[in-house]
Formats: structure tokens, C-alpha cells, sequence
């Protein structure tokens, strides 16, 4: 297949078998931009699991600590009493059985759902709607909680939710090409440590096998895990 002229430009003195000090990659990625739009920059942690058992699969939500750079709408289903407390913390939209309402007809208009505890009951008439989306509020991911105001700003401030796919691959958008290469590596560090540490106690020997970064048009770059830690 014949490459295209920013193709060619983009895999020019790129070593793709080398593995790159974390900055020395950020930097070529940020060198290789050949678009006019501001790209995410994604990481694929290859994982040493067995997808197939439950017990070795990992999910769960991490602050990026200089966020993502992507507008997060935020919907929040709660009582009364705590539609006040959303609507202060930024919630884009917020409500309560009406919500619901509008939901089961297949209307989403928003990334993350937040749900304070009495309303999970009422949410079982659109879990089929919402489980196939990832949208699901669930405690684990801090989506269900009385702590209402902190989990909007959470939400809004660059939380990445994760989980491994089939292949025991992790992916994520970890930020923008046009934050400072500082703020990239922060926030490539924060995300590689929070899966480190999420490492099941089914999994023996390395649980990490390959760590990988790229920007949406760029090519992928491996990373030495080493320098990570």
C-alpha cells in the first residue's frame, strides 16, 4: 500500500521497534502533526491477563491530574434536594423522574450520568438503554453517590474511565497535542501507575507487557515503561 505524502512524513526517522523515553516520544509527536485540528493523544497498555476471567479484568475511573481538554456534559438524576447541589458544580443537565423519562426514549445528550442511590431503582427501566453505551452510573466508578458536587467535578475536571477490551488491552485519551509536553507526561505517568496498581492478585509475574502512545492521525510510539514509574 503506498503511503501518503504526511504518512511518509509522519513514520520519517521514526524508529516504530525502538522504545522511546516518555518526553523523547511526546516530542516527536507533537514534531510529526501534520492536521489542523488539536489531536488527543491516546496510551494502549497491552496487559498479561486472561480476559475470559473475571477475576483478572480490571475497570475503574482516574483524575487526570491536568485533565483531558475534552468538554464533558455531565447529567446527574437525583431528588430534589440535591438538584441544587449539580446545578452549583457545573451539571449540564439535571433532574429526576422526569430525566428518566426522556432517557427512555433513547434522548442522551450527555458523556457521564450521576446517580445519588434512591434513584437506582428508578433507573432499572433504562439500564438496557444505557448498559450498552457504558453510561450506567455505578459505584465503583464513583457515578453513584451522595456526594454529589464532587462527583460532577470529577467528572468535568478530566476523569477517564478505563477497562481492558477482549485482547487484555487498555486504551485511553489522555490528553491534548497542544498541552505543554510537561502536562502530557503527567498525566501519561498518572494513567500508567493507576493501572499498575490495579493489578489483580490473580495475575502472577509482569502484568504490563507493552505501553504504547499516538496521536489520532500519528503513528503509535512504544514507550519505555521504566521511565514511567
Amino acid at each position: 500500500m503506498k503511503l501518503s505524502k504526511n504518512k511518509k512524513n509522519i513514520t520519517k526517522d521514526i524508529d516504530l521497534i525502538k522504545e522511546y523515553d516518555p518526553m523523547e516520544a511526546i516530542k516527536i509527536l507533537k514534531t510529526k502533526s501534520f492536521v489542523k485540528f488539536d489531536e488527543t493523544i491516546d496510551i494502549s497498555i497491552n496487559l498479561n491477563i486472561d480476559s475470559n476471567k473475571t477475576d483478572q479484568n480490571i475497570k475503574g475511573v482516574i483524575n487526570l491530574p491536568k485533565g483531558t481538554g475534552k468538554k464533558i456534559n455531565v447529567a446527574v438524576i437525583t431528588n430534589e434536594d440535591k438538584q441544587k447541589e449539580a446545578n452549583e458544580n457545573g451539571a449540564d443537565l439535571v433532574g429526576g423522574n422526569e430525566l428518566v423519562d426522556t432517557i427512555s426514549k433513547n434522548k442522551i445528550n450527555f458523556d457521564i450520568l450521576i446517580a445519588s442511590p434512591d434513584m437506582m431503582q428508578n433507573l432499572g427501566k433504562i439500564a438496557k438503554i444505557l448498559g450498552p453505551k457504558g453510561l450506567m452510573p455505578n459505584p465503583k466508578l464513583g457515578t453513584v453517590t451522595n456526594d454529589i458536587g464532587k462527583a460532577v467535578k470529577d467528572a468535568k475536571s478530566g476523569q477517564v474511565k478505563y477497562k481492558n477490551d477482549k485482547s487484555g488491552i487498555v486504551h485511553a485519551g489522555i490528553g491534548k497535542l497542544s498541552f505543554s509536553e510537561d502536562d502530557i507526561l503527567m498525566n501519561l505517568k498518572s494513567f500508567y501507575n493507576t493501572i499498575v496498581k490495579n493489578k489483580p492478585d490473580a495475575v502472577k509475574g509482569s502484568f504490563v507487557k507493552k505501553v504504547t502512545i499516538a496521536s489520532t492521525m500519528g503513528v503509535g510510539l512504544k514507550i519505555n515503561q521504566v521511565s514511567l514509574r
